[in-house]
């Protein structure tokens, strides 16, 4: 389903092309926003950073995991000796205590295990719209700069797309900005960044 917020902007495309198309000479240009923010080196780190930060997020919820499975097996031994009938009242009441004490810690380290999810849920999507933000301010700025350059009236994303169909399914004899964008954006990426990003190198027999 199509949602107002698409509609609005179907709506100003559409807008903006015909006022175009009145105009005597408009210059118009495509650009790829997918290509373009997949292939800018700022991507690739900012998808390392997330892949690293989720790998440590992930160690550590592992070993609340096992904390919390060693206090359970604990904690059912010790309510099990609890109610041995050989053991004296004192003792049973002992063991139970103890077992009480395991009990608190289990719920302890619940609490602390949905506290732990949902503070790293928090941050790591706040992390990864900073991110976003930061690199189509980025790539806006790239293709703001070429388009006034080149006296463009609009650069139309031929990735856009409404209800996983392309907005604009035919685009023919104009500038493609795409590849100018991305190398421009990645001219001072850092060595190795952009590695990840090519193909894995195949051997034959």
């Amino acid at each position: 389903m199509i949602t107002s917020l698409t509609r609005t902007l179907l709506a100003g495309a559409a807008a903006a092309v015909l006022a175009l198309s009145a105009q005597a000479q408009p210059k118009l240009a495509v650009l790829n926003m997918k290509t373009v923010f997949d292939g800018y080196w700022k991507t690739v780190q900012s998808d390392t950073t997330i892949k690293e930060r989720q790998g440590e997020f992930e160690k550590e919820r592992k070993k609340m995991a096992d904390d919390y499975e060693r206090l359970n097996a604990e904690y059912r031994e010790a309510e099990k000796t609890a109610r041995d009938p050989l053991l004296s009242g004192d003792e049973q009441k002992k063991r139970k205590e103890a077992a009480n004490n395991k009990l608190l810690e289990i719920r302890e380290i619940e609490q602390s295990v949905r506290s732990f999810e949902a503070n790293f849920d928090r941050q790591i999507k706040d992390q990864i719209r900073r991110m976003r933000e930061n690199i189509f301010r980025d790539i806006r700025e790239q293709v703001d700069g070429r388009a006034k350059a080149a006296g463009y009236n609009l650069v139309v994303n031929t990735a856009a797309e409404s209800v996983d169909v392309p907005v604009f399914m035919y685009v023919a004899g104009l500038p493609d900005l795409t590849q100018e964008v991305l190398t421009e954006l990645n001219r001072n990426a850092p060595p190795g960044v952009l590695e990840s990003k090519k193909p894995a190198a195949t051997t034959t027999r």
